[in-house]
Formats: C-alpha cells, structure tokens, sequence
C-alpha cells in the first residue's frame, strides 16, 4: 500500500500518475484541508477538490482546478449585485460545496463526505482529509498584519511578502479516521509535489503524523517542486526564501529532513545531489515535470522504488540518476 501525502495540483498529477502504476485500492492520498475556507455560507475544501476532480478526469486542464467546461455566471450575477466575487466559484463547482456543506451540517464528518464525493466521482482510491477538526493556514505579511490562506493565494494573489506561517486549531486536531493506519501500514510513504510550507506543513502540524514519519523515515520519500530555483506553479519557492531556507532542491531537503528519508529530484537539479545528501536523505535524480501522463507515471515508478535507490546513492555517493 501506498499513502501520499497531498496538496495542490502538482499532488493530484503525480497521484494520477500513481494510479496508472499502482491499483486504485492500494493507494491512500491524505490531503491538506488547512486551505478550506467558507465562503458564501459553503464550505469548501479546495484540495481536496482538485484531487478527486483530476483524478476523476473532470478538472479544467488550464488551470488546474476547478471542473472542465463550467461556467461562471453564477459568481458573474454575484458580482453586479455587488457581492465578494473575487473567490471563482464554477456552476457545476458549486453543487459540490452545497453537497458538502448540506451533508456536514447533517452531522457526517468531513472524512464520510469525502468518500461519498469521491464515489460520486467513480472513483475507488481512498481519499481522506488530513483531519474532521478545522485547521487554518494564516499567513503573516512582512507589512503587517495576518491573512487566511485564500486571501493570501487568491484575493491578494500570493503577489505579498510573508514573515511567519501557522496553522490555528493544528494543535487541537486529531487525525482523520485512518490516516494514522495508512501510514503505519504503507510500503512507501510519498510527499507529493507539494509546496511544502503551506501544503505539507498543515498535514504535518496534525499530532501524530509527523512522529508517524520520523519513525519510518527509511520509507518516506519526498518528490521537490522545486526545479532550477523556481517553483511550477504557485509560491512555494518565495515563501521558503521569505520564511529563512532556500528555493532549491538542498532547501527543500532541509525544510523536509527530520520526516522523509529520501528525495527525488529534477534532472535540471542534478548539481543539487551532494547537498540533498548533506541533509541525511537519500537523493534520486529523474524527470520530474509531469509535462504528460507518461511522464507522471514514470515518475510515479521511480517514486515509489526510491526508498531503496536513495539509500544506496547515499551509501555509494553515487550521483543519484535512476538508471533508466
């Protein structure tokens, strides 16, 4: 079995890669919800979205999220009465927040409806939030003040220096039922291509989830989003310079070493090696932009093989290319 932790659209493309690897019912993706917000009385869970949906093969391959084909007409008539509209909230897009929002305040967990949503979907992955209990990414700008992870990424456009990141109500969360069971139990545990403060960082500011990790660190394995200095998509490479580490590879190494044991890597990263190494992990050197399926399913093989290629680059200062 494999487990990966998720957020964001780099996360839903390396696990549709997986399932093209790896049978639907042996992969268990725990995903951020320090994202979800509420917002016109919904409550919506934006990662957990974008992973059913792509896994699905209904998300709007332009962007990334979101459903293909919908239609904003909706949030357009919100918009001339005057309305917060800023947040783009599809058609069809929204009858997925009024399921959810409906179910939860029937009293189902967040967990039952993510299941219930993904069988909708014909999907048979098991797709948990990382917790039932609300947690809440808040950002702190260098300017002042502090901001919801919706109003930093969207309403403000991640275009703003951050000086400090926390996750309200992490401390007093549980983990979702099974989250702690999938960990235990998996041959390989993944770090998607994730950022990693704003994405993984919620997951592991979950109590137990982190210990979980530094436990079976030999078999955690992290993919960096970070390639050539720069983050594909989103701010994950400006807010690890921000928040003290380093937009490569190496930083992504340091930010993450205390839980994976081993990190897989870009080719245009292959000078990175030695400083992955430094860190105490294992370093794996492949293709890593999932420019198409091939691609992410290739990745997705070296991924999950990783554990024992790392260690044994590590133990042989070999420099880290997965023999093809």
């Amino acid at each position: 079995m494999i487990a990966v932790l998720c957020g964001g659209v780099g996360a839903a493309r390396f696990l549709s890669g997986l399932l093209d690897v790896v049978p639907p019912a042996e992969v268990t993706a725990i995903v951020n919800t320090g994202d979800d917000a509420e917002l016109h009385g919904l409550s919506i869970s934006p990662d957990l979205d974008t992973v059913t949906y792509t896994l699905a093969g209904r998300v709007n391959r332009e962007t990334g999220w979101g459903l293909a084909g919908d239609e904003f007409t909706t949030m357009a008539a919100l918009e001339a009465l005057g309305g917060e509209a800023w947040f783009r909230l599809g058609n069809l897009d929204l009858a997925t927040h009024l399921f959810r929002t409906g179910r939860l305040r029937a009293g189902a967990t967040l967990t039952q409806v993510t299941g219930e949503l993904a069988r909708a979907h014909g999907l048979s992955i098991s797709i948990l939030p990382m917790s039932d209990d609300p947690v809440r990414t808040v950002l702190a700008l260098g300017t002042g003040g502090e901001v919801s992870f919706q109003d930093y990424f969207v309403r403000l456009r991640h275009a703003v220096e951050v000086s400090a990141v926390r996750f309200v109500g992490a401390e007093r969360a549980a983990p979702a039922p099974g989250v702690l069971d999938a960990l235990e139990a998996a041959s390989v545990i993944v770090i998607a291509p994730s950022n990693p403060v704003v994405s993984i960082g919620p997951i592991l500011a979950v109590p137990g989830v982190a210990e979980v990790l530094r436990q079976r660190r030999a078999e955690v394995v992290g993919v960096s989003p970070i390639i050539a200095g720069a983050a594909l998509k989103g701010p994950a490479d400006r807010l690890l310079v921000e928040l003290g580490g380093e937009a490569t590879a190496s930083g992504v190494a340091r930010w993450l070493g205390g839980v994976c044991g081993t990190l897989v890597i870009d080719e245009a990263d292959a000078d990175q090696v030695a400083g992955v190494q430094a860190c105490g992990m294992g370093c794996v050197v492949t293709a890593t932009v999932m420019r198409d399926a091939t691609v992410a399913a290739e990745l997705a093989r070296t991924v999950v093989a990783a554990p024992k290629l790392g260690a044994a680059h590590l133990t042989l200062g070999h420099q880290g290319q997965v023999p093809s």
